[in-house]
């Protein structure tokens, strides 16, 4: 993996939400076709921890992921460095007094992808894609934002990821 290439970071709402919502297989083909291309770049990754939260289930979307996507997921168990860094983050959320307790436990949960993603993040300086938004007022839930936003990572979504890569549908 060279730092200097790879720009984004998915996190797990990013598939989903298209999958979903407004990019669906039959309606927007070449929006997928453009994330196999451009992790094909190093430009987008995900991780391992994500594909764990995608390929859950048994929908199409978690079969697209592992039949075409599974390379653009990286490992988050074997770098010291990230590992320290989500050691910093998990001794951050364990210290804040916004959120609930069941929201810190969630947060602190190892199968969690948003701390990984987080900081893989921070030690990239990479951006991270999510649908999440920054709310000073949420107890129930840390979002990526919020600690985005506490450690000076950038994040956007996905249609801010989108004009930067200059994706256009076909």
């Amino acid at each position: 993996m060279k730092a200097e290439t790879i720009k984004y970071i998915l996190d797990t709402n990013v598939f989903i939400e298209a999958f979903r919502r407004y990019y669906s297989f039959d309606i927007a083909p070449s929006f997928w076709e453009f994330l196999i291309n451009t992790a094909k770049t190093k430009k987008i990754i995900s991780i391992d921890r994500v594909y764990s939260e995608l390929t859950n289930g048994n929908d199409v979307l978690a079969e697209w992921i592992e039949k075409k996507f599974r390379f653009a997921f990286i490992d988050t168990k074997n770098n010291s460095e990230i590992l320290n860094k989500y050691a910093e983050l998990m001794n951050w959320a364990v210290n804040q007094t916004q959120y609930s307790q069941n929201a810190i436990d969630e947060f602190a949960r190892v199968e969690n992808a948003d701390p990984w993603l987080i900081a893989i993040a921070i030690v990239n300086n990479f951006t991270i894609v999510t649908h999440e938004v920054f709310d000073t007022q949420i107890k129930k839930k840390i979002p990526i934002p919020n600690v985005c936003k506490e450690f000076n990572v950038d994040y956007i979504n996905t249609f801010e990821m989108l004009r930067k890569l200059n994706f256009k549908f076909n």
